[in-house]
């Protein structure tokens, strides 16, 4: 039987012979979801749940596969609502942003819906958007400025597509929208907030004279702020504007000298073009040395790991001890640190 070919799954001898030419680290991966799968023979799953798994498990590897190709270019997530017209002035606004960030070089990623999804990809062009759309009864596809593309991924759920769209990219973009587009703007923000979500930039665009974010803000500030149930350090996550100029340099601008983060063991690694001096670090360790469980904040080499991996490796570093808590005040080192300049001031 065909599902029976050498290194297919099942295929005993050899799928584990592929597992074996992999990395370490990836055949620990592969492994742990194999005995995944063997836990759900074991529990005598239900079909249903099956289903659920396997429809999942594919889509995340079909949008794996369609992602990869790119994964070296930055990427910017628009989010906004599809029942926006093509002349509505929220429409333009995304398409213009979407525009000016693909002159910067960045690709464009959205839900391939109509509204800003394919003000999005209007403004980014073919070339540099990629879509992964929803399948659902009432709408009829892919958006004409993706249909058809490879770059195009279709899905089932919303949690896989939701996933993918958060998972490929360095910054977002959310505009005026509905149910969908406030569950994908929170869920956003609750990653960043708890970091589950590696830190990036977020901005809440709305057009000259709008009042849509305005009125988010005024919510968040009487109904939730004094309620405790966040903290003012969380404005840090975000940053609102009418300006298409400002938003794309509040995107480009995180990245300034910042370039990624990694934990090491208890170490968070901060990855950057340039260290700042030892006047500068004396300062950051004076401004948030409270968010550290001990030590001080460092400059440091490539640690083993990451020079196992050959992960960054010409990068200048910033070693802390970081709380895991406070991560409005980790988003403002990173701000912080793209402030640095050669004269010692912030």
């Amino acid at each position: 039987m065909a599902g029976a070919a050498a290194g297919a799954p099942g295929a005993g001898d050899g799928l584990e012979a592929r597992i074996a030419a992999t990395s370490p680290a990836e055949q620990r991966s592969y492994r742990s979801m194999l005995q995944t799968v063997a836990g759900l023979l074991e529990d005598r799953a239900e079909l249903i749940d099956l289903k659920v798994a396997d429809s999942a498990l594919a889509e995340m590897a079909e949008a794996f596969r369609v992602f990869r190709p790119y994964r070296h270019r930055r990427k910017v997530t628009i989010f906004g609502s599809a029942r926006t017209e093509p002349d509505h002035p929220d429409y333009l606004q995304a398409r213009d942003l979407a525009a000016a960030m693909a002159a910067a070089g960045w690709m464009v990623v959205t839900g391939a819906g109509p509204g800003i999804m394919a003000a999005g990809m209007e403004g980014a062009g073919r070339d540099q958007s990629l879509g992964v759309n929803i399948r659902l009864p009432h709408e009829q596809g892919a958006n004409r400025f993706i249909a058809q593309d490879p770059k195009l991924v279709e899905m089932r759920y919303f949690f896989t597509r939701k996933l993918m769209l958060l998972k490929e990219s360095d910054g977002y973009v959310v505009l005026p929208g509905g149910f969908g587009t406030l569950d994908e703007g929170f869920e956003l923000l609750t990653l960043l907030q708890t970091g589950k979500a590696e830190p990036a930039p977020v901005v809440l665009l709305d057009v000259p004279g709008g009042t849509y974010w305005q009125g988010w803000s005024r919510f968040l500030r009487e109904e939730v702020e004094p309620r405790g149930l966040v903290s003012d350090d969380d404005r840090a996550f975000y940053v609102r504007t009418d300006s298409v100029p400002e938003a794309r340099d509040e995107l480009l601008g995180f990245y300034r000298n910042y370039r990624s983060a990694r934990w090491v063991g208890d170490l968070l690694v901060l990855r950057m073009d340039t260290a700042p001096t030892r006047a500068q670090l004396a300062r950051l360790n004076r401004r948030f040395g409270h968010v550290l469980t001990g030590g001080v904040i460092r400059t440091t080499r490539p640690l083993p790991p990451e020079r196992s991996d050959g992960d960054d490796l010409d990068a200048a570093r910033l070693a802390l001890r970081f709380d895991r808590r406070h991560y409005g005040r980790l988003r403002q080192l990173i701000d912080a640190v793209n402030r640095l300049d050669g004269d010692g001031h912030h």
